[in-house]
């Protein structure tokens, strides 16, 4: 089994680590990764939580939990949300609603993807040995990995129904998790403070509890063989949808009229 670190030695590591991590999940956000680099991409993942926590608390739900809002928040601040002006150009010069609609389901299919590859994974360790050691750290990456697509997907609606989410980057990230754990739009008077310091608050039990719904969900995604990676794809391109339409639902109301018909 493998061990966690000394202390020492992982306090000088983390910032590595950290970087290493926030690497691995922007690339795994972006549209255009393809299945050999998203499966290579979620390995990092798993290698970079490996050597900093090991794999027994990941067989405990809650600490599993945790483990997985810790990590959320640690990528936040590093999700690339690109702007209006950048989003048309990468689209075609498609606006307004026709833009949102490719957003989200674009987001959705990367989601997909990101479930296909957790699926392969998983198949690869059922087909090479019947040890499913490294189960509980897949399903926790792929989680994570799923919660930073549609954080992005989050701020660039916003950015699409003229309320692009400002301030630092801690406020920027913790505005993209507060709308994640609840499925609203951004309350831009609520935006401020950091990441650390809003998850010691009932935002912590609404990321943990939204959390938990996504990870006994992607539990599927350990099927034997191909089944994991079929099914798994299907039920994150259905949450990701969904999601997108919650927040394009609560964004309409007090959107930009001039941003929207561009």
């Amino acid at each position: 089994m493998v061990q966690p670190v000394p202390a020492d030695e992982a306090a000088e590591n983390e910032p590595v680590a950290e970087a290493e991590l926030s690497n691995a999940v922007s690339r795994l956000t972006e549209e255009d990764t393809q299945p050999r680099e998203r499966r290579r991409l979620l390995g990092r993942i798993i290698r970079v939580e490996l050597r900093e926590r090991g794999v027994r608390d990941l067989f405990r739900p809650k600490k599993a939990i945790n483990w997985v809002a810790d990590a959320v928040t640690r990528v936040a601040p590093h999700i690339k949300v690109r702007d209006l002006d950048t989003l048309r150009a990468h689209h075609g010069g498609l606006e307004g609603e026709e833009l949102a609609e490719r957003l989200i389901r674009n987001a959705s299919r990367v989601t997909a993807g990101i479930g296909a590859a957790g699926g392969g994974v998983a198949a690869v360790e059922w087909a090479v040995t019947p040890s499913l050691l490294s189960a509980p750290v897949l399903l926790a990456a792929e989680t994570v990995a799923v919660v930073a697509v549609e954080m992005k997907l989050i701020g660039e609606l916003h950015a699409v129904y003229g309320r692009p989410i400002e301030g630092t980057g801690a406020q920027r990230a913790l505005a993209l998790v507060q709308a994640w754990a609840q499925r609203r739009g951004i309350n831009p008077m609520r935006v401020g403070g950091s990441v650390a310091a809003a998850m010691g608050t009932a935002l912590r039990k609404e990321l943990r509890d939204r959390l938990l719904k996504r990870f006994g969900r992607n539990l599927s995604t350990l099927g034997p063989f191909l089944t994991g990676a079929a099914v798994g794809g299907f039920l994150n391109r259905r949450a990701t949808l969904a999601l997108g339409d919650d927040i394009r639902k609560d964004l309409r109301a007090s959107a930009d009229p001039r941003v929207i018909e561009g």
